[in-house]
């Protein structure tokens, strides 16, 4: 913790001289973090987060675990935040971005792209790689987005998505607080909420916002591209939001079914879905009598 403090301190000059705040150099770093610690509860492979909260736990989070994951999240990335502010930083970095989305021939990122390679080697995890590079709805690939669109030189006005360090709303960290907040009403009265976790995989959520982000950040390269070798791209990505859309539709009804048949209220998945509950149970007895089928 004391060496990434004090690496910060160059991090942040460099911001500076780059032209950057570095507050927003740090939110977004953080984000990016932040979302990978969801994610690692599902990666086999991570082996430093666990050992550093226990630590901070004070040896053995034992039974309070979701409550120190809550309140030791912050401590425990910190050293990875700053790691990956000064991958942001770094030209050679973004260089890799360009050469990965085909520079002067778009294409698609690849899952094994090098930016994200040598990105997780950069934060001492040399499997990171893919992983971050299929999290499509994330600020990670928003940040790389901008990126490859002011090298093209297809952004628009000044504005969000051409500010690498914008940070969307969606893709703000859940603050301590508010994960607290959330768990002590679950503690003390479980409803609803909890349920859905519970009955609902969590595939089906990750699935829909893949797709969604995937989608949007493709959208937003295409932005000014309309002629030359750049047209068989557009053709291909526009089969691929055709997909995605299929995926999206898909998963919320797994998901709709998944909740009313672990006991969520029909009114409420219905409020969920934004559909009268006689057309959602409509809709259910239909793709239900579709499998029977």
């Amino acid at each position: 913790m004391g060496a990434a403090q004090r690496r910060w301190a160059g991090v942040a000059r460099r911001a500076v001289r780059a032209g950057a705040e570095p507050e927003r150099v740090f939110a977004l770093a953080h984000a990016v973090v932040a979302r990978w610690w969801e994610q690692a509860l599902q990666w086999e492979r991570e082996k430093v987060w666990p050992r550093r909260l226990h630590q901070v736990a004070g040896g053995d989070a034992g039974g309070d675990l979701e409550w120190w994951r809550i309140v030791g999240r912050d401590a425990v990335v910190f050293p990875e935040v700053v790691a990956v502010a000064d991958v942001l930083l770094d030209p050679a970095m973004a260089q890799l971005v360009w050469v990965d989305s085909g520079a002067g021939q778009p294409q698609a990122l690849p899952v094994d792209g090098s930016f994200c390679r040598r990105l997780g080697e950069r934060v001492g995890r040399e499997w990171l790689g893919p992983l971050a590079a299929a999290d499509h709805g994330g600020p990670l690939i928003a940040w790389m987005g901008s990126v490859i669109r002011l090298r093209r030189g297809a952004g628009g006005p000044p504005g969000y998505d051409n500010d690498p360090w914008w940070l969307r709303r969606e893709h703000q960290p859940v603050t301590m607080a508010g994960q607290l907040r959330v768990l002590g009403k679950e503690k003390r009265a479980p409803g609803s909420g909890t349920m859905w976790r519970t009955v609902v995989p969590p595939s089906s959520g990750c699935r829909s916002a893949s797709a969604i982000g995937w989608s949007r950040e493709q959208l937003l390269q295409l932005r000014g591209v309309q002629s030359g070798p750049t047209a068989e791209v557009a053709r291909q990505l526009l089969q691929g939001l055709g997909h995605s859309a299929g995926l999206v539709e898909a998963a919320w009804k797994r998901t709709a079914v998944a909740a009313v048949n672990g006991g969520v209220p029909l009114e409420e998945v219905a409020r969920w879905a934004d559909m009268s509950p006689g057309t959602l149970r409509s809709m259910l007895t239909a793709g239900s009598q579709e499998e029977d089928g």
